[in-house]
């Protein structure tokens, strides 16, 4: 009878682990759709807005830093609670910036948020699938996936009806009221994992050296992926506009392509990491994905000057294989993190969540000046070389 409780908590976890990644998708990308409304109403050129941005990605790297510690010694589910409140505030600051510094600090807000929040909730997954004793992790995300592309398609949709405070305080107070049953169903601090259970764990790890090697192992090869993740969706749509000449609307296809393939691929991606392993997942989805992203453009840009439609179906063709291997490799390096002997799971979710997720932050400089260098296509190469080097850096995952 001892067992029947923590399964029963498991399985009350794990649906609402569903719901939270879902709702995390949404506010974290219910901005997005207003950025250029944003944007102009605060009077700012390309160069301050970029500049701006920055303050999601210090908060995103404080909460990141922060989360892991308070983890280990709170438990998943209190730091979550707190992260729950704090991310929707963030988007419904942004609603009222009224200039430079506060749209700057609202977003720290957010980022700060939403980091915390996903460490949080990745080292509950990794608990609960401990629990249950099978895979849930990719499902989750999949999950984020799908709450991430609802709301920006929905938001643009209703970009011409609804002014951006109301939109963004409305999803904000949903988002908090719905996180509230979410969060409270989590696992206790005593089931969550997060003291490493038996086995004695570091909290506090140093930057670099022998015992953090591993970590940095796994970061590099999820900084990888994600340099790939993010060209695909800060790049398609000009890509195929500039280069190729496909006209507005139909241009966002290659991203649609990639992020529909990612969702179909998270969801199906837990029966893969069973039946493959983490490693032999990233490995293939790394070498595939990377491949198709790299030939269909080399082969599509060509041919779009004399054959439009065929090289429209190639590029898309080409994200859609991307998009599908990319959908597990994160997860994957999450488990792989999880999983180092010796120190707290959330604290290496947490130092690889950081090396991850500043790709999101310089990749798509990176690209973009490899494009002003040469041109897009060809610095598209980068990222679809990153993409295959993920998959090779699948040699760091060690967890069956």
């Amino acid at each position: 009878m001892s067992d029947v409780t923590p399964y029963r908590s498991a399985l009350r976890a794990r649906n609402a682990l569903w719901a939270t990644f879902g709702i995390m998708g949404v506010v974290s990308m219910a901005w997005v759709p207003r950025i250029p409304e944003i944007k102009d109403a605060l009077n700012l050129s390309n160069g301050q807005f970029g500049f701006l941005l920055m303050g999601s990605a210090f908060g995103s790297l404080c909460g990141a830093q922060l989360a892991g510690r308070l983890i280990h010694t709170y438990g998943s589910k209190m730091v979550s609670s707190i992260s729950a409140v704090i991310m929707p505030l963030g988007l419904i600051g942004i609603a009222y910036s009224g200039n430079a510094i506060e749209l700057f600090l609202t977003l720290f807000v957010l980022g700060l948020g939403y980091s915390s929040l996903d460490i949080s909730v990745n080292t509950q997954a990794v608990a609960v699938e401990k629990l249950l004793g099978r895979r849930w992790m990719s499902s989750f995300h999949a999950l984020w996936s799908s709450g991430a592309f609802v709301t920006t398609v929905l938001g643009g949709s209703i970009a011409r009806h609804t002014t951006p405070q109301f939109n963004l305080v409305l999803v904000g107070l949903v988002s908090l009221l719905l996180y509230i049953p979410a969060v409270s169903a989590l696992l206790n601090s005593h089931l969550d994992d997060h003291d490493g259970g038996a086995e004695e764990t570091q909290v506090k790890i140093p930057l670099i050296g022998r015992s953090v090697l591993p970590l940095w192992a796994i970061g590099i090869g999820l900084f990888g992926a994600l340099i790939a993740e993010g060209a695909a969706s800060d790049w398609g749509a000009i890509l195929l506009r500039d280069h190729m000449g496909i006209a507005k609307g139909v241009n966002a296809s290659a991203f649609a392509s990639f992020a529909l393939a990612m969702i179909v691929s998270r969801f199906l991606g837990d029966r893969v990491l069973e039946h493959f392993g983490p490693a032999k997942t990233v490995r293939l989805g790394g070498y595939i994905g990377g491949s198709a992203l790299g030939l269909s453009i080399a082969i599509a840009v060509p041919l779009s000057s004399h054959a439009p439609g065929a090289a429209l179906i190639v590029v898309n063709l080409g994200f859609i294989i991307a998009g599908l291997g990319m959908g597990p490799i994160f997860p994957a390096y999450i488990l792989a993190a999880s999983a180092v002997p010796g120190i707290a799971p959330s604290v290496a979710i947490a130092r690889v969540g950081v090396i991850g997720l500043t790709a999101f932050f310089i990749g798509p400089a990176l690209t973009g000046g490899l494009a002003q260098a040469t041109s897009l296509p060809i610095a598209m190469a980068f990222p679809a070389l990153m993409f295959i080097f993920s998959g090779y850096q699948s040699r760091a995952i060690k967890v069956k």
